[in-house]
């Protein structure tokens, strides 16, 4: 009996060795983010800037597909004379509140549904002239009007960032992307 006791033992102890190590659970998959598009379905749309945050500055831009993004030109006008701004892209198209806090975070055409809410590069930079007027001809990459896709900027807002007398890249002027057609 001492003889077959150390077989035994030997046995379960490789049968222990040998059976697969238990698999921990697997997350579920996430379903997968909806492609940018490269075409939108609208052919032009305008964003009237209205004065926010106490300011004084107003314009109008109009948006059309461009190779690559949206080709943004027009006049913005009230601005610091002779001073740098950003136009930029914010996820709502609510400018109701007086600091135009309803349109929401900076929003990446490029990023689309994977937004982190960081502000990059000097692409969207607007200077103004000696008349506080800045003319506006900038390509806002990646982005496209219409359709829905995760890169449409339609029916977001529009904001012009700049220095105010007591804030320094304030929200100034605000107005939403709206397709024309």
């Amino acid at each position: 009996m001492r003889s077959i006791l150390p077989v035994v033992a030997v046995l379960l102890l490789s049968a222990c060795a040998s059976a697969p190590a238990p698999r921990a659970p697997q997350p579920p998959a996430l379903p997968a983010a909806p492609a940018l598009a490269t075409i939108g379905t609208a052919s032009e749309a305008v964003a009237n800037l209205a004065s926010a945050s106490g300011s004084l500055v107003s314009g109008r831009v109009t948006l059309v597909p461009a190779g690559g993004g949206v080709r943004v030109t027009g006049e913005i006008g009230g601005l610091v004379r002779n001073g740098a701004h950003s136009l930029q892209v914010h996820e709502r198209g609510d400018c109701s509140a007086a600091d135009a806090a309803s349109a929401g975070p900076y929003f990446d055409p490029r990023a689309g549904a994977e937004q982190r809410g960081v502000v990059g590069g000097n692409r969207d930079r607007i200077v103004a002239d000696a008349e506080d007027v800045a003319r506006v001809d900038l390509l806002l990459p990646g982005a496209v009007l219409g359709g829905g896709a995760p890169n449409d900027i339609a029916g977001r807002a529009l904001l012009v960032l700049g220095a105010t007398p007591g804030a320094f890249s304030a929200r100034v002027a605000c107005g939403e992307i709206q397709v024309l057609r």
